[in-house]
């Protein structure tokens, strides 16, 4: 017996080793092996658009800004750093994007307020002396931008007529100075806002410094020394660098070094120190100038950039972190761990109340974002704790820790201590703890819940120290409860409503249980079907509408005395499979069995209706009766993919004689048959009988 097409004349059968030999090709179904049965197939396809939303916190349109401003709850964050200014009299930030063009303000929260665009490669910032005006370097335009600090509104555009720069501006002295120029043509210019350009005078002067410095220097002012002006060369590995007095008409040098690696091996930053004759450079090195020279006076642990605060604290770039030094210290008075970020470039309030850094985000996305940096005036304590990593509940146990700082501490020092567990969630204050002359300490607790528990040590700091807390986890140890679940490995009709019941054992507090059932395949989600307390003999059920081989899934939490416990039972669901036979003449017994009657030139249909999951096969076995036996015929079994619908017609084929007694059956075997979401189910056998 094979498959045949309709009106075909299947071969003679032979018997072979047990199994019916059938000539290929002789087998054939409406539709192939593997695809939807003819007929009974509607495939839906369903397309799915995505759509991706961009948040653009600096535009680059230009946005007009009210004199009080409202916050938004973004963060300034920039691609490339192209400057960044505090201006005082404002109390705003203004923060340049080279890569955006744009010039974005914000409050001394970090808040942007706004943004300004169009400032083609912005490179650098700068804040006159009364904090009106910010002035912003666009070398790929060669222009200086003079914009309102309250609006945003564009003051005026002054040309530079360079094809390099301007890159470094600087105000002071009533001007805004900036740097321009190529390698070994560097020299500085300014721009006076005074002059009024229609009056035919130029407010752009080039050449002020010529012949002195590589490439386009870097610069500094500070408000406390009035028409001075720092200059760093760049671009080389020597140090050249020279302070200006720039309050006539022509700068004039207070003190210039020529770079021959004897003070500084290359610039990167250069700051003018407040209330005295010194720069520091890279952050690091001390130059005091007089008499038209410099010389070192000692220097800061290594550092990379820094800015200096009016009353002369150091905000220092060291690597990832961002340290305070008092002047001419050689320990830091406080420090800001920024983790893996780097700082592109930080500045102080002019009231010294806080650092202003952009500080780089994480190596994929990229970009830097403004942080504000709070109690740098103070010194940040360092606080340990060590608790035992394990320890018994109810037993006593000994945290101990230290507490140090490179400022002297109060003598007497006391620590808040709070433990937090499973029965004080919030927390539960301990007996505060005095730290030693040598600022070590300890105490005893007797932990009464087992699980995680924390111990948090805290300073609420001084007036020369900043407030520092830390804690341990100790594991503390629980009992084990027992908890079961029934059904496991259990098989079920499909469709069928099974209890599955959790017993509970002893407990402290704690008597919930959840109940959850994973259905096999990856479109059904686990599900909580059941949360609820035990009944008095500890038990809880739930039922599961057994559609899908299902792991179900107790849980019990644990509570202060009694660990977590998870328990699983999988039930095993079988499919839901029925099978028509159609185009015979009758139906009568032979012996015992009931067969299906056809003539011999009749092909019999068979018509299954399965329970249907994505890509799910039905089996197809056939087997004829031959020398008192039954035979697997050749090519038995196949496989044949369900329509939507769950069904599947296979036409046997006409046999082509009499007397020929088969017999066929549909089966979902878990795996074979393209899933596993059920348990392998055997149809009944079809017998099928052929007359003349």
């Amino acid at each position: 017996m094979s498959y045949a097409a309709p009106g075909s004349r299947a071969p003679r059968t032979t018997a072979v080793g047990g199994r019916v030999r059938v000539p290929r090709g002789a087998l054939v179904h409406p539709a192939d092996a593997g695809f939807p049965c003819g007929g009974y197939s509607t495939v839906r396809r369903r397309s799915i658009s995505t759509a991706t939303a961009l948040a653009v916190l600096l535009g680059s349109a230009a946005l007009s800004l009210g004199t009080a401003g409202t916050a938004s709850a973004a963060t300034a964050r920039v691609t490339s750093p192209g400057g960044l200014v505090v201006d005082g009299p404002l109390q705003r930030v203004f923060v340049g994007d080279s890569s955006a063009g744009t010039v974005a303000v914000t409050d001394y929260s970090g808040a942007v307020l706004g943004s300004l665009g169009g400032v083609t490669g912005v490179s650098d910032l700068a804040v006159s002396d009364d904090g009106a005006t910010v002035y912003a370097a666009a070398p790929e335009i060669h222009e200086i931008w003079a914009i309102d600090a309250s609006t945003l509104d564009v003051k005026a555009r002054y040309t530079v007529s360079t094809n390099y720069g301007p890159r470094h501006v600087a105000f002071t002295g009533g001007k805004v100075w900036f740097s321009y120029g190529d390698q070994w043509d560097g020299d500085i210019g300014s721009v006076d806002p005074a002059v009024d350009p229609a009056s035919g005078t130029d407010p752009v002067a080039l050449g002020q410094f010529p012949s002195h410095v590589w490439g386009q220097a870097l610069l500094d002012t500070d408000p406390s020394q009035p028409g001075i002006l720092a200059v760093g060369e760049t671009g080389l590995s020597t140090d050249s660098m020279a302070v200006l007095d720039v309050s006539g008409d022509k700068p004039a040098p207070v003190a210039w070094h020529n770079g021959d690696y004897s003070l500084n091996d290359g610039i990167g930053d250069i700051d003018l120190v407040p209330g005295g004759t010194q720069v520091l450079v890279n952050g690091r090195d001390r130059d005091a100038y007089a008499g038209g020279t410099f010389k070192a006076a000692g220097s800061y642990p290594s550092g990379q950039l820094a800015d200096v605060a009016s009353n002369g604290l150091v905000a220092q770039v060291n690597g990832t972190k961002i340290l305070t030094y008092r002047p001419n210290a050689t320990l830091p008075l406080h420090t800001y761990d920024q983790g893996a970020g780097r700082t592109a470039d930080l500045a102080w309030a002019p009231d010294d109340s806080r650092i202003f850094a952009l500080v780089g985000t994480d190596v994929e996305s990229g970009g830097y974002s403004l942080k504000p940096l709070t109690g740098a005036a103070l010194n940040n304590p360092v606080l340990t704790v060590n608790a035992p990593s394990t320890a018994t509940r109810a037993k006593k146990l000994t945290v101990t820790g230290k507490l140090t700082a490179s400022v002297p501490l109060p003598a007497g020092v006391t620590l808040q201590v709070t433990r937090t567990d499973l029965e004080s969630p919030g927390g539960k204050a301990l007996p505060a703890v005095t730290v030693k002359a040598d600022g070590t300490y300890s105490f005893a607790d007797t932990p009464p819940a087992g699980g995680t528990v924390t111990y948090k040590v805290a300073y609420a700091g001084d007036a020369q120290h900043s407030a520092v807390t830390a804690s341990d986890k100790v594991d503390v140890s629980r009992a084990s409860t027992s908890l079961s679940l029934n059904n496991n490995g259990k098989v079920y009709a499909y469709g069928a409503d099974v209890k599955f019941t959790a017993h509970l054992g002893t407990t402290y507090k704690n008597r919930t249980v959840e109940i959850w059932a994973n259905p096999y395949g990856a479109d059904k989600p686990n599900k909580l079907i059941r949360t609820g307390t035990v009944n008095s003999s500890g038990n809880i059920s739930a039922t599961v509408d057994m559609t899908r081989d299902t792991d179900v899934t107790a849980v019990f939490k644990g509570d202060a005395r009694y660990k977590p416990r998870t328990v699983k039972s999988t039930g095993y669901a079988r499919v839901k499979n029925s099978t028509v036979v159609t185009k015979n003449y009758k139906k009568a017994r032979i012996g015992s069995t009931t067969y299906y009657w056809f003539h011999k030139n009749s092909a019999p249909v068979i018509t299954t209706t399965m329970s249907y999951y994505p890509g799910r096969k039905e089996r197809v076995d056939i087997q004829v009766y031959s020398q008192g036996r039954w035979y697997t015929t050749e090519g038995s079994p196949q496989y044949f993919k369900l329509a939507s619908n769950g069904k599947c017609a296979v036409n046997l084929g006409a046999p082509g004689r009499s007397g020929l007694k088969a017999r066929v059956r549909v089966s979902y075997i878990n795996n074979s048959s393209g899933d596993n979401v059920n348990t392998t189910t055997y149809g009944s056998w079809k017998y099928l009988y052929f007359s003349n």
